[in-house]
């Protein structure tokens, strides 16, 4: 019998480059972090239920100028609860969540890569393959989203090229 292989999954990310930008990702102990303070349910269920370990994803700059996707990066913990949202002192403390029924999950994430240079919102709407992106749709604000395999390999080729 052959064992099936596991298909991986590819998503995008998005956080504000001046709060952890994919520079700081870099330069951090191993490369590897956690991603913490998701406080989204639809993109909570993707990093608990979803993500797993070897799945790669998009870096996007969120709030920047430009916008856009920086870089790549790998899941290297699968999703567990986020122990921000149980610290008084952290920003992104949750009094209705419980240690015993966590409400927030995070995964951690090691660097990849850098793009060369950042793939602005327009670069992305220009490539036919990316019409149906679910970071391309109108009202898409989702911090944690899932990409195609055909939209990974086209974002990808875009940044070689560039």
């Amino acid at each position: 019998m052959v064992a099936k292989k596991e298909e991986k999954n590819y998503w995008l990310m998005k956080s504000e480059p001046d709060v952890f930008s994919i520079e700081d990702l870099e330069k951090v102990p191993a490369q590897t972090t956690h991603w913490d303070g998701v406080r989204n349910y639809q993109a909570r269920n993707f990093m608990r239920d979803t993500m797993k370990v070897g799945d790669q994803l998009f870096f996007y700059h969120s709030n920047a100028a430009p916008s856009g996707i920086a870089g790549i990066a790998e899941i290297v913990k699968a999703g567990y609860p986020d122990f921000t949202a149980f610290d008084k002192n952290d920003v992104h403390f949750d009094p209705k969540s419980d240690k015993a029924n966590p409400t927030w999950y995070m995964v951690d994430v090691k660097f990849v890569e850098s793009f060369a240079r950042v793939l602005s919102l327009e670069d992305l709407r220009g490539i036919a393959a990316l019409q149906n992106m679910v970071l391309l749709q109108k009202g898409s604000r989702l911090s944690v989203q899932p990409v195609t395999s055909s939209e990974w390999q086209a974002v990808v080729a875009l940044a070689r090229k560039l």
